[in-house]
């Protein structure tokens, strides 16, 4: 009889500890242990890896010499091993093209719809292509806008945001700094213009010259330099402020120069489709009464109502043959709580469960079986009701002939699976041992395991005694994507949780409309550690009718789960800020300062000391043709980053790159008499993260990791002031013995008189909550009201909520999460 397990030997990836572990196959196997502990180390690192590997090397000897480059897992064997598929909670990339229907491929099925069974007009002379309904094709993109829908334009208003300045003075703030644009200006003086009159005097025609001329004439600039340099005339071609603004947002390689521009730039709906983002032609052709743009714009749930009938019809023809193939297909999303996106949503405006969940639907529907899928918490961004569908749906997977291996936190989705995979028992060097590998009931007898006491508590929940608010923070009128009118009042200085089903409303109400609102009251002077230039295109601003109560704000932080940095540059020790005392300390040492050494050549981004061979990045990046990229140790370095003449120099017999390749934990202990670095690191620690090293790169960090160290950034500043906290899924990535600890932190910020208000799907944050807001009832157009308001144990016996039997719930039993 074949042997059904997938027998891992020696595996010694990242922390593990050269564990053996069997796993049985055809059942759903639950990887669970603190954040760090090593459950991904072994389901993803070396399990997935592994499959990868035998992957590349039966496609093509091509693939082979790629093996090497990317790395095999540290493991002795693995048999038994089916192919495997990950889904793992990443964000997409940074495009507007990318959208739920391509990632579903939902929209290729609408497109041919559109093009075998539309119904075109009179005149048309042929039946278009499917490639003709895509905004991403030249057959079908709009030619104005190129299919984006919108158009970016400038103004005299966006160009010049102070008319009482001169250009001396820079009333062109869209040119740019320094030497280029003292240059223009002088160029501008040489043909004759008058640059210190201020820009509301000039001559409207001068004005529409200066900032929109297509024309680049040269001429002869004597520049006016400071005494004893040389005064050498040159020739100086002019360009105008669109001219540049416009060049720089298409042609520039460096994105802080395109995100800069774009500041200057007014985004607004294409004038020939209207924002439809394609060609007449394609918009002439209509299905059911309504164009491909209408029915792209439609909720899924809603698309596939209005298909209905024509799938229900019993002929083979094309329309309902297709359409009963959308109509599954959005059924299967609908079940997963998804019904509320529309078709055209871009994916960087999804959450990374909601992509996940996308690409989990397309996959039901692949009907590929043998298959082992790993993911990356499933749950995760999940409300408990949306739980229970994702569920049914792994189930469906499992039924199929497949093994489903997941990385999780959720208490629910653990009870329900077959197999159980404990490791711990804590997190990073203290991890890495497997406690228990068997049926879920039988981690009841495993010793050191943290999960345990959350999987089979049993003792009544504490009792925290609801603080009484400080004041009111009200808003009135909001309205922004299915918010529409809604009031909502936020207590001050207490803790509040928002809740809801997915695409209720969550966290437009809180990160958009409420940080825009005290944003807008507080000006410059404000804290958003959540920005770091991904949006998408334009983000509409939100509207509202009044609002009471901000004048107690004095200080605004929103931390969210956007990654820190995009490459292995970036890291935690960048981040914070303790790299620059590292740096420091070892400046100081004598052998540093014998050889000339500033603190400048402990940096890897610094030509001196780094690595020349990766740039200091410690890594280089591998093209896998077909398949996503990945990053490789660099040769030279071996990942250490620097100069070997850089890492001469030790302290306390380590170098800077043995500082970095330390844990938080490690590194409390080395740099402990460091005030500066000490300050950071006991922070982290603070937030759970002890376990993380100084130098791993932000792409290796979760959204929860990344939130975390956002966190313990601001918490290492001097607070002054009222400071109004807000955190959009705090806990996600977090084990439940993690989120005690984050807990202790955030309600402490509370207890020192300020406001924190998280989006929250955890029952065991919201019950341990002053105030909860519950959002809904349902997604999209079927939420963004306020279905609840109140203490935890008002809204548990709220009627109409879906929020409210979870709650009751997690209020009577600890173990109900």
């Amino acid at each position: 009889m074949a042997d059904s397990y997938v027998r891992v030997r020696g595996a010694r990836e990242h922390n593990l500890r050269s564990i053996d572990v069997d796993i049985p196959r055809d059942a759903l196997v639950a990887f669970t242990g603190v954040s760090g502990s090593g459950k991904s180390s072994l389901a993803f690192g070396t399990l997935y890896a592994e499959a990868q590997r035998r992957y590349f090397e039966s496609v093509a000897p091509y693939a082979r010499r790629l093996i090497h480059q990317v790395g095999a897992p540290k493991v002795e064997d693995i048999t038994g091993l089916p192919p495997a598929v990950a889904l793992e909670q990443r964000r997409s990339a940074p495009t507007s093209r990318s959208s739920v229907g391509t990632v579903t491929t939902l929209s290729n099925t609408l497109r041919m719809l559109f093009s075998r069974a539309g119904d075109y007009p009179e005149d048309a002379a042929e039946r278009l292509d499917s490639d003709a309904f895509s905004p991403n094709t030249a057959a079908g993109a709009c030619p104005e806008c190129h299919g984006l829908g919108t158009v970016h334009r400038v103004t005299e208003q966006s160009l010049v945001p102070d008319p009482a300045l001169s250009i001396r003075d820079g009333a062109i703030a869209a040119w740019p700094g320094a030497w280029q644009g003292k240059n223009l200006r002088d160029i501008l003086a040489a043909l004759g213009h008058d640059i210190d009159r201020p820009w509301r005097e000039l001559p409207q025609a001068d004005r529409d010259w200066i900032l929109f001329t297509d024309e680049q004439p040269v001429v002869t600039v004597h520049p006016v330099r400071d005494v004893g340099r040389i005064q050498r005339p040159y020739k100086g071609q002019y360009m105008s402020a669109k001219r540049y603004v416009l060049h720089t947002f298409a042609d520039s390689k460096s994105e802080t120069l395109r995100k800069r521009v774009q500041g200057f730039m007014v985004a607004e709906p294409c004038p020939v489709c209207a924002g439809r983002r394609l060609r007449p032609e394609a918009l002439a052709v209509t299905f059911h009464g309504q164009d491909i743009a209408t029915l792209a714009g439609m909720p899924l749930g809603a698309l596939a109502e209005l298909l209905r009938p024509t799938a229900a019809r019993p002929d083979d023809e094309v329309a309902p043959t297709l359409a009963r193939d959308l109509v599954a297909r959005i059924e299967v999303l609908t079940e997963l709580g998804l019904g509320y996106l529309s078709m055209d949503r871009p994916s960087p405006t999804l959450s990374a469960g909601e992509l996940q969940r996308l690409r989990l639907a397309t996959q039901l529907r692949s009907g590929l079986f043998g298959v082992v899928y790993v993911l990356d918490e499933p749950s995760a961004g999940l409300h408990p009701a949306d739980t229970e569908s994702l569920l049914t749906v792994l189930g469906r997977l499992k039924e199929a002939g497949n093994s489903l291996f997941v990385v999780e936190h959720d208490m629910e989705v653990v009870r329900r699976a077959d197999w159980i995979v404990d490791i711990g028992p804590r997190a990073g060097e203290h991890g890495g041992q497997v406690l228990h590998s068997g049926p879920v009931a039988a981690l009841a007898d495993a010793t050191g395991s943290a999960t345990r006491r959350f999987l089979f508590a049993t003792a009544p929940p504490a009792v925290r005694t609801v603080r009484r608010p400080t004041g009111t923070l009200t808003l009135r009128g909001v309205s922004l994507h299915n918010l529409r009118g809604l009031d909502a009042a936020f207590p001050l200085g207490v803790f509040t949780a928002v809740t809801g089903v997915s695409g209720s409303g969550k966290t437009t109400l809180v990160t958009r409309v409420l940080a825009e609102a005290v944003r807008e009251h507080l000006g410059d002077g404000t804290t958003d550690t959540g920005e770091d230039g991904t949006e998408a295109g334009p983000m509409a601003r939100a509207q509202l009718s009044g609002a009471e109560g901000l004048e107690a704000i004095d200080r605004l932080v929103r931390v969210d789960q956007r990654p820190i940095g995009r490459t292995p540059r970036s890291n935690l020790a960048t981040y914070t800020g303790l790299f620059d005392a590292v740096r420091k300390v070892f400046a100081a040492t004598d052998e540093a300062r014998a050889r000339g050494y500033t603190a400048g050549r402990f940096s890897f981004n610094v030509a001196a000391g780094r690595c020349e061979t990766c740039q200091g990045e410690g890594f280089v990046a591998v093209e896998l043709l077909f398949l996503p990229g990945t990053y490789a140790p660099c040769t030279a370095c071996h990942g250490a980053r620097y100069h070997p003449e850089t890492l001469e120099i030790t302290y306390r017999d380590r170098t800077v790159a043995d500082v970095l390749a330390m844990t938080v934990d490690t590194a409390a202990d080395f740099l402990a008499d460091i005030p500066a670095a000490a300050r950071s690191l006991r922070t982290l620690q603070d937030v759970g993260l002890g376990y993380l090293r100084l130098g791993q790169p932000a792409t290796e960090l979760s959204g929860g990791e990344a939130q975390r160290i956002k966190l313990a950034t601001e918490l290492q500043r001097t607070r002054r002031g009222h400071t109004l906290y807000l955190l959009d899924e705090p806990t996600t990535g977090l084990h439940p013995a993690d989120t005690e600890v984050l807990l202790r932190q955030l309600h402490g910020l509370v207890d020192a008189g300020h406001t924190v208000v998280v989006v929250e799907h955890d029952m065991g944050v919201v019950a341990g909550a002053d105030h909860v807001i519950d959002l809904g009832p349902g997604g999209g157009a079927d939420g963004g009201r306020i279905v609840a308001a109140g203490t935890p144990a008002e809204v548990a016996d709220a009627p109409g909520s879906r929020t409210a039997p979870y709650l009751a719930r997690r209020r009577a039993r600890p173990d109900a999460r």
